[in-house]
């Protein structure tokens, strides 16, 4: 098997060519630190989304979010903004504060909560808005490199993907990432891979990385050679799966051998995370209630009663945590069918965009700064 080649962000070089997505209260310092320990330090690990102004107004919960580990390099912050301006001194401040080594800019994110402000997935409909924003991240950036994750569009009727790329390379953005859904879809039905390997074609000038329905490292290496695209970004894959980025290390790298980790290790990892959220949060006790939303996805395969799950679901201290999962056959092997779908499924939903949003793409008149939301995290 042959190696793919790396990935070039800017002067950072991603080997393999493997990013983290961001994800909303999943991809924070902790969780980042176990992907990063199980792929030997290889590749990119972007923080969970930070609202602009929320950066810029220095909230506490941002910035706790923006902490780096030490050992992170380099360090790469996800932004979320609908005003040119707030964007611009968000990256500023980063810049100036050195406050991280690559901005990510999120078009990509389908809540309605961040959709109905004409943020995340909704935003590069209007067209000059996209290249506002972007030109005031790319100019104020300096010599950090940006890059947009970004979907296919707001449904099927209101493709902008293409449109889209074509703004991003003449605004200077160094990489595109593209989820092959629209807004609609959310996370249901099957990423369109096929739109990963048009956008590739239409922006040869700069690295298009492809995200969805990658749920093993063969999952990444078919995305590669099947669109040709720079590298792969996962997001759900990974959830409950950290050792996931060992696979995907093993398979880009064309080494083979996948991890099968059996509920032993896989318990023993659980823990781990737990103790990491507690000491990044300075409270035992709120690292293992953070810990609690990860449980089912880390036990999907394996037999653990419906008694003991309730009770994990309620955990509140490390000792309790592991004395439950003592409590269970660690000696279960890694279950058949454990690997696919997990997080979020549903799909089809309405888009809840402003009002008039999609009368005009050149008409950006509704939108202003107070449509920034308040708080970082997604």
């Amino acid at each position: 098997m042959t190696a793919f080649s790396p990935l070039s962000i800017g002067p950072h070089v991603v080997q393999p060519p493997v990013v983290l997505a961001p994800m909303a209260g999943i991809t924070n310092a902790p969780f980042r630190t176990l992907c990063r320990e199980f792929s030997g330090g290889k590749g990119l690990f972007v923080s969970e989304m930070i609202t602009t102004r929320a950066l810029v107004e220095r909230n506490e919960k941002t910035m706790q979010l923006i902490r780096f580990d030490a050992t992170e390099q380099p360090r790469s912050i996800q932004l979320y903004g609908v005003d040119p301006v707030t964007v611009g001194k968000a990256v500023r401040m980063i810049v100036d504060e050195d406050l991280a080594d690559h901005i990510d800019l999120n078009f990509g994110c389908p809540v309605p909560k961040v959709t109905r402000k004409g943020g995340g997935s909704a935003l590069p409909y209007k067209r000059p808005l996209l290249r506002a924003i972007l030109h005031e991240a790319v100019t104020n950036a300096g010599d950090l490199p940006v890059t947009m994750k970004m979907r296919k569009g707001i449904d099927d009727d209101h493709i902008t993907y293409l449109d889209a790329g074509r703004i991003a390379v003449e605004e200077g953005v160094t990489a595109i990432a593209l989820h092959g859904r629209t807004a609609a879809q959310h996370y249901g039905g099957t990423a369109d891979w096929d739109a990963i390997a048009r956008l590739k074609e239409h922006v040869p000038e700069i690295p298009v990385l492809g995200n969805g329905d990658i749920w093993s490292a063969d999952d990444a290496v078919r995305m590669m050679r099947e669109t040709g695209c720079d590298g792969v970004v996962v997001g759900r894959g990974c959830l409950g799966r950290p050792w996931l980025f060992a696979d995907l290390v093993a398979g880009l790298e064309g080494t083979g051998g996948y991890r099968t980790p059996p509920l032993r290790e896989v318990a023993d990892v659980m823990v781990r995370h737990a103790t990491l959220l507690g000491e990044w949060l300075g409270d035992e006790q709120r690292g293992v209630v953070d810990f609690r939303k990860h449980v089912a996805w880390y036990l999907k395969g394996f037999s653990v009663g419906s008694e003991m799950r309730k009770k994990l679901a309620v955990t509140s201290s490390l000792e309790a945590l592991r004395a439950q999962l003592s409590e269970l056959d660690l000696d279960q092997p890694w279950p058949v069918g454990a690997d696919g779908p997990r997080g979020r499924t549903s799909g089809n939903n309405r888009v809840v965009l402003p009002d008039g949003w999609l009368k005009d793409p050149y008409d950006c008149a509704g939108v202003s700064e107070d449509a920034e939301l308040d708080t970082s995290g997604g």
